[in-house]
């Protein structure tokens, strides 16, 4: 089945949600201030990514982040 990446925004909450697939239940793990990854709790594979303060994070950043995603 391939895995494809969805995209919530709450835009009220300000938070960016990432998922790998479907969103299922998950292990959070803060790995910076607002940014939260989703492990599967079996496996601890990334399942999704949370991002909270989304817009006035990201508006206050440069144009360009680099960003790094390992898939497997």
């Amino acid at each position: 089945m391939e895995k494809g990446l969805t995209f919530e925004y709450d835009e009220h909450a300000d938070v960016l949600y990432i998922s790998v697939g479907a969103p299922k239940p998950a292990i959070s793990e803060e790995v910076d201030e607002g940014i939260i990854f989703r492990r599967d709790p079996a496996t601890r594979k990334l399942t999704g990514l949370t991002i909270i303060d989304f817009r006035t994070t990201f508006l206050k950043a440069p144009k360009r982040l680099p960003v790094t995603l390992q898939a497997s």
